[in-house]
């Protein structure tokens, strides 16, 4: 089950496109999937969650509680709307494919990707934009804004 929380008005019509990357993640990783929550909070949130969880003194992004047993991927991705807006300006993309990066970065953690390093940075960015591209998400996300 993936449950997505605190949506913002935009994401509602994406959420069958998010179920769908998330799912395919995780079966091509040879996974099962379990209870997903995503929640979509405020950089405020998130860097109180940054404190209090990680001792961590900074925005995130997200943070990624990995609730995995076995084979069966659970956990919940926090994703600040702030950090990802900036992003896709930092980054020159829209909205809603730094946001769905952002899902794929958090589910591949869930699959057991790390990025510490900057090897497992460069696969985990391979990853995300092998996701990225076989979804076709630009196309995908200016398909349904257009409705």
């Amino acid at each position: 089950m993936i449950l997505i929380a605190g949506e913002h008005q935009k994401l509602k019509r994406l959420k069958k496109l998010c179920k769908e990357v998330v799912k395919q993640i995780v079966i091509d990783h040879k996974k099962q999937t379990g209870e997903l929550n995503i929640i979509l909070v405020d950089d405020e949130k998130l860097l109180e969650m940054n404190i209090n969880y990680l001792q961590h003194d900074y925005y995130t992004d997200i943070i990624t509680h990995d609730f995995c047993e076995g084979d069966e991927v659970n956990g919940e991705l926090y994703i600040s709307f702030d950090r990802i807006k900036e992003n896709a300006l930092t980054y020159g993309v829209s909205f809603h494919v730094e946001l769905f990066r952002i899902i794929i970065h958090g589910t591949l953690h869930l699959c057991g990707y790390k990025d510490k390093t900057k090897k497992e940075k460069t696969k985990m960015t391979e990853m995300e934009n092998h996701y990225l591209n076989k979804f076709n998400i630009e196309f995908h996300v200016e398909q349904n804004n257009g409705k």
